[in-house]
């Protein structure tokens, strides 16, 4: 957290000095009070009382000034340090591996980039704030009524005991509330955000009243543990309350006395009871920022799980920096490995392949066996747990991350765009490509129709491009792929949601592009192997058997099974 204050200092500086300014202005008002008392308004020295009067309202003025400029450097400095702190999230998200991103569900995550953040943005704009105006507050107070009567000092500083007691309790027992009420948040966030993203299935299955009933239970679970922090709150500040207002009676009954028996002036008393009121709202306002203060720590704690989770993909010490010109995409597998860190078993066993530059391998295999896996490695989405993968020599872990990815390019067979233009996303991988790129990658993937929507190119298409069909997503997925122009393409089925008619224009196409790159292509479809100049089969977690789809069909009964498996079930 002290990354994100520091480029802060000096404007905490300027607002601390002017929460100090603004509580000595106000609290110099009732002594000043007490002496027109005690002075004109007894004598009456007119004169003397609007000197007095001008003071108090000089001193009001003041105060007004310096809450309203407070409160606006409060308000300004806490939201620069929540924008600057959810954009290190953001970053630190998009550092973390994919797996990372398998675990955690992605409504939690948005709790915590939105609601979580907010709790800490408000603590610092309010919460801490009051925190330390109602301390310094307090001090200042105190030591203005030992120096008017100590006696009737004692009794306010004698209610500071029950307010230990009860300030205990409340963060005993409310910090677990809290938390569990956050936790319960991010649940509500993930039903919401699973629904909306599975509405057409939700719809064709008919289990809208299903989902409805289970988000309503999140909801009354978030309910509930809401009302039972709520709970403890409301007896703590209640608690507050009673005993401030408790202290103040005693004072006015006592002080009165002291008055009736000359040990005191009006003016005195005045002074001294405008002062405990001053007090009773830093001691009513505690339960507040007791509140949120708990809820900005489970908060903080909650945004700190993400941020101390260090990124298990990331540049070696040393990595360096290829020209894509210079890289002739030779690729290798050596003895690789790979489980997941939930599961004891492997689903890599050591597997030794080589990609020769500008060869097309395809990926074959049952259901199950791997295939994905293996090629989410050469990007790095996922590092191997033994063995190393080399491009043109040189393990891709010697490599920046950012290099290699613009490097190797994967298109996957579940196809993700996002809420923007059609351009934006295609340019998504190469910012910098034209539109005569655009226009090739367009035709690579038989993806023209963009040109019939109702903008063309600068189509906004809307989360997750639902406004598509499934294969009109898979060609724009493929075409963003192609724009970048990598020396290692890798295609995870990209031609799985297409028809058969549009499938044979696009693989007559791509087989043009791919001529001079390195590809690796998991196939599903036997027409699809067509594409590639060897076959490599992946049986158990190892490579069974490499060559020509010719070759392969009349030496291994294992691929003739899977091709055989995948034909019946493109058939069906």
């Amino acid at each position: 957290m002290k990354k994100y204050l520091y480029p802060y200092r000096y404007r905490l500086a300027v607002l601390w000095t002017m929460v100090l300014l603004n509580i000595v202005s106000g609290l110099a008002i009732p002594p000043l009070v007490g002496r027109a008392i005690d002075g004109p308004i007894t004598d009456g020295d007119i004169p003397g009382l609007w000197r007095i009067v001008g003071i108090i309202a000089a001193l009001g003025a003041a105060d007004a000034l310096l809450n309203l400029t407070r409160r606006y450097f409060q308000t300004t400095t806490a939201m620069a340090i929540e924008a600057d702190i959810r954009g290190g999230l953001y970053e630190h998200l998009q550092r973390l591996h994919t797996g990372f991103h398998d675990r955690w569900q992605t409504g939690q995550l948005l709790a915590r980039v939105t609601t979580d953040l907010g709790m800490i943005r408000r603590f610092f704009a309010g919460g801490m704030v009051f925190a330390i105006t109602s301390i310094g507050m307090i001090a200042i107070i105190m030591g203005q009524l030992l120096f008017i009567e100590w006696r009737l000092a004692l009794i306010v500083a004698a209610s500071a005991v029950p307010l230990f007691l009860i300030g205990r309790g409340f963060f005993r027992n409310y910090l677990p509330l809290a938390r569990a009420e956050q936790d319960q948040s991010g649940e509500v966030s993930s039903a919401a955000e699973e629904s909306a993203l599975g509405i057409r299935a939700i719809k064709a299955l008919g289990r809208g009243p299903l989902m409805a009933t289970r988000f309503e239970r999140e909801a009354a679970d978030l309910r509930d543990r809401s009302v039972r922090k709520s709970l403890v709150a409301s007896r703590s500040w209640s608690g507050f309350t009673a005993i401030a207002s408790a202290a103040l009676g005693a004072t006015l009954v006592f002080g009165s006395i002291m008055v009736a028996d000359g040990a005191m002036s009006v003016g005195s008393l005045t002074a001294f009871i405008m002062l405990q009121l001053a007090i009773l709202w830093p001691i009513e306002a505690s339960g507040w920022v007791m509140a949120h203060g708990n809820e900005a720590m489970t908060a903080a704690d909650r945004v700190y799980e993400v941020f101390d989770t260090e990124p298990a993909i990331k540049d070696r010490p040393g990595a360096k920096v290829v020209d894509r010109g210079a890289v002739r995409g030779e690729l290798v597998f050596e003895d690789v490995r790979f489980g997941y860190e939930d599961d004891s078993r492997d689903i890599l066993r050591g597997v030794d392949l080589t990609v020769r530059p500008g060869e097309t391998v395809a990926i074959a295999g049952k259901t199950g066996s791997g295939k994905t896996t293996l090629v989410s490695l050469p990007s790095r989405l996922n590092d191997p747990t033994g063995g190393r993968i080399l491009l043109d020599g040189t393990d891709i872990r010697d490599l920046r991350l950012a290099n290699l990815r613009s490097v190797v390019t994967t298109a996957f067979e579940e196809a993700t765009l996002f809420s923007m233009s059609v351009r934006e996303n295609l340019a998504l991988g190469r910012p910098d490509a034209d539109q005569r790129d655009i226009e090739e990658a367009l035709r690579v993937a038989q993806a023209e129709f963009v040109h019939d929507l109702p903008y063309g190119l600068d189509t906004r298409i809307g989360e997750q491009g639902l406004s598509l069909s499934g294969g009109q997503r898979q060609r724009l997925a493929l075409a963003r792929a192609v724009v970048v122009k990598p020396a290692v393409l890798v295609l995870d089925d990209p031609l799985s949601a297409l028809d058969v008619h549009t499938e044979e224009l696009v693989e007559r196409a791509l087989a043009q592009v791919l001529r001079d790159t390195t590809a690796l292509v998991v196939v599903h479809r036997p027409s699809t192997v067509a594409l590639a100049d060897r076959v490599a089969l992946l049986h158990e977690g190892r490579i069974a058997a490499v060559g020509k789809h010719s070759e392969l069909m009349g030496t291994s009964p294992e691929y003739v099974d899977v091709l055989s498996a995948t034909a019946e079930e493109v058939a069906a």
